[in-house]
Parts: C-alpha cells; sequence; structure tokens
C-alpha cells in the first residue's frame, strides 16, 4: 500500500468525521420517543440502545483505536480495555444516579483531548518533548472516566421514570460493552490483516497524525458548540 493510498485513506475517514459528527452522537427520533416514553424496567430496549450508540460513538472508538494501536498481546489489550471499561462503567452509572449535571459540549471536548492525547503518545512525544512516559494504564482509566460522563451526560438529556431506573442503566452499560466488543473486534480484524505488511510500522506515524487531527477536528466542533450554546 503506497503513502498515497494511505494518505487517501486516512483524510476520507477525517471527512467523514467531519460529515457526521452531528449525527453519531445524536439520538434518532424512534429512540427519542422511547427513552421519554419509558415506564419501568425496560432492560432489552436499553441494552439495544446501549449497543447502538457505541457502535456509533465514533469518539470513543478512536480513542480505543489509537490505545490498542500499538498493542500486540491479547492480555494487554484485554488489560487496556478493561481499564477504560472500568472508567466510563463507573461514571455512567454514578453520574446518571447522583445526577451530576455537566456540560455535554466540555465533556465531549475533553472527549476528542482524549484522542489527541492518544495519538500525541504513540508519537512518542511524551518522551520526545517532556523526558517522560506517563502510566498509560491510569491515563487510559481516568479518560474512561470522562468517556463515561459524556455517557451520562446524554442520557439526562431525558428526564427518565425512576422506577428501574438502575435496572436499566445497567442494560443500556451492557449494551455500550456489547457495542464495543463487536466494534473492536472489527477494528482488531482490519489492524491484524494490516499488520502482516511492513507497512503498518512505516505508516504509524502518518497514521497517528491522522489521528490526533481527528481528535482536533473533534475539539473544535464541541469548543464552537460550548461558545454558541
Amino acid at each position: 500500500m503506497k503513502i498515497k493510498q494511505i494518505t487517501t485513506l486516512l483524510t476520507f475517514i477525517v471527512c467523514c468525521l467531519l460529515s457526521v459528527t452531528t449525527y453519531a452522537h445524536g439520538v434518532d427520533d424512534e429512540t427519542q420517543s422511547f427513552l421519554i416514553g419509558n415506564k419501568g424496567v425496560a432492560f432489552g430496549p436499553f441494552l439495544y440502545i446501549g449497543a447502538k450508540h457505541m457502535i456509533t460513538g465514533y469518539d470513543h472508538l478512536l480513542f480505543l483505536v489509537g490505545v490498542i494501536f500499538f498493542l500486540y498481546k491479547t492480555k494487554e489489550i484485554i488489560t487496556y480495555v478493561s481499564f477504560f471499561t472500568i472508567g466510563h462503567s463507573l461514571t455512567l452509572l454514578f453520574g446518571v444516579m447522583a445526577d451530576i449535571n455537566m456540560n455535554a459540549y466540555l465533556i465531549d471536548a475533553i472527549i476528542a483531548l482524549s484522542i489527541v492525547y492518544k495519538g500525541f503518545d504513540n508519537l512518542g512525544g511524551f518522551k520526545q518533548f517532556f523526558g517522560k512516559q506517563p502510566n498509560t494504564k491510569i491515563a487510559v482509566l481516568i479518560f474512561g472516566l470522562f468517556h463515561g460522563f459524556g455517557l451520562a451526560t446524554k442520557l439526562q438529556e431525558f428526564e427518565f421514570d425512576q422506577e428501574g431506573l438502575f435496572v436499566n442503566l445497567l442494560g443500556f452499560n451492557l449494551g455500550v460493552e456489547i457495542g464495543q466488543f463487536l466494534a473492536l473486534g472489527l477494528v482488531l480484524l482490519l489492524i491484524g490483516i494490516w499488520r502482516r505488511y511492513d507497512n503498518y510500522i512505516k505508516f504509524s506515524k502518518l497514521t497517528n497524525t491522522f489521528l490526533m487531527a481527528a481528535g482536533f477536528v473533534l475539539l473544535g466542533f464541541q469548543l464552537m458548540g460550548y461558545f454558541i450554546s
């Protein structure tokens, strides 16, 4: 695969992010109607909504792509993804149950920064510019907490019926994990195929540069939304 082809592909991905930014974290009309009108326990529907939300949650997935980009061992992948899962599960449940209100644009801006951080980290930026490498597991856990608050802020836009709320949140969170598993499975499959070619390492700098670019695009969008709103 030539550098021109790699550049074209990554540019296309960033453009896709720009074109779907207003939709991917949105909620379609049918889901909105269900969430607003739901009464009592609805574990199954919330599980489905959680899975769908994660699959379309490109910001969460871009961060995870950065996390696993240089992980080759299954044990390492499971460890890092588990740290992320623990983080976002805690704040998702706690944020909604404790009714902690945070500005959605600012939380999503921090999530965008997490993408920039991981691309910068993969490029060796911390060692090069600061002479020190942060604890990557702790960083993934901390950003996982913010990703969870991002999910919580989306759910708090709807006034849920308190009856069965905890069970429904568990269903949503499980759905998020299922969606994450499916999306990561596809990503790992594609990365596994790419790793068979010598240009995987050769173009890793370009790939992570585009990852940072995507993070900055999302950051700009969220900050613009914050100041306009």
